[in-house]
């Protein structure tokens, strides 16, 4: 079997592994293809298990971007958000939160935790991917754990009542029902929007229940005048969430955090370039008897 043919299978994988580690889909994508031009020069006789050693690559490869990923971070314009994926319909193993506390950790803790605790690597093999003694990689793993235990969710939600939810406030949020609105929000509610610069965003995060509905009490004005369009409720990141077409043409997904049956947080992303990935995509798949709506899957 040729080095293509054995790479492919793995390739899915392979792109969990570096969105998950960099939160960027071009950069996942770079990454792997930096990975299979490795693997063709590589000496594959001697490989008895492709998938770790591929993913093993991998993981090096993030480890040292993520130098500069960091550098970049610092002078961002606003909230960071991860760039926006469509789930699959099982349940996802990294919701967004959780990338959010990924990204606290050091680039090794994440490393760490997100092998053992996601991918089910033993600390043996991830001491080989990290260069550490397999004790050094547990506590590794241990620290991150204890960052990220509170990015758990208590409470698992159904599929489709977050997706009931996610409907239910783009209809009240669109059209100005702030009654319904304020029904579905937890009291410590917390709106994230990422317009990276690009296009109008709330620099800091929206912080409880009246702020964020004086929030959408202004923005309820603005749909009135300039409707979006709602394109399909989806499991976006891990959470319940809908993909828009606003009207300057530009795609927006919105996620929700629902703890207890409450909003407790909603992730806007409206970065153009964080989301040209679902566009793409978009266009390409519309053709005879596609759905020209449903934005890209990672599995």
């Amino acid at each position: 079997m040729d080095a293509a043919a054995v790479f492919q299978p793995h390739r899915p994988m392979l792109l969990r592994v570096a969105y998950r580690m960099l939160g960027s889909v071009a950069d996942a994508e770079d990454v792997v293809q930096e990975c299979f031009i490795r693997w063709l020069d590589t000496d594959r006789a001697p490989v008895q298990r492709p998938e770790a050693f591929l993913r093993r690559i991998v993981t090096r490869l993030c480890l040292d971007q993520l130098k500069s990923a960091r550098r970049r971070r610092e002078t961002y314009v606003g909230p960071w958000l991860p760039d926006p994926v469509i789930e699959p319909d099982e349940p996802e193993d990294v919701t967004l939160p959780l990338m959010l506390a990924l990204e606290r950790l050091s680039p090794l803790e994440r490393a760490a935790f997100l092998l053992h605790d996601v991918f089910g690597e033993s600390y043996q093999a991830i001491a080989a991917v990290l260069e550490r003694d397999a004790a050094a990689c547990r506590q590794l793993a241990a620290r991150a754990r204890a960052h990220v235990r509170e990015a758990r969710p208590r409470f698992a939600v159904d599929r489709s009542k977050g997706l009931a939810i996610a409907e239910e406030f783009f209809a009240a949020s669109r059209s100005g029902d702030i009654a319904a609105l304020g029904a579905l929000l937890a009291s410590d509610v917390t709106v994230h929007s990422d317009g990276g610069g690009k296009r109008p965003a709330a620099i800091v995060p929206v912080i409880g229940r009246q702020q964020v509905l004086q929030l959408h009490k202004a923005l309820a004005i603005i749909f009135a005048k300039h409707p979006s369009q709602l394109l399909e409720t989806a499991v976006i990141n891990g959470l319940p969430g809908f993909v828009t077409r606003e009207s300057d043409g530009e795609l927006q997904t919105t996620a929700f955090e629902i703890d207890d049956g409450r909003i407790a947080a909603i992730y806007v992303m409206r970065n153009p370039d964080k989301l040209r990935h679902l566009d793409t995509w978009r266009r390409a798949s519309a053709g005879p008897g596609a759905h020209a709506n449903l934005p890209p899957r990672m599995d």
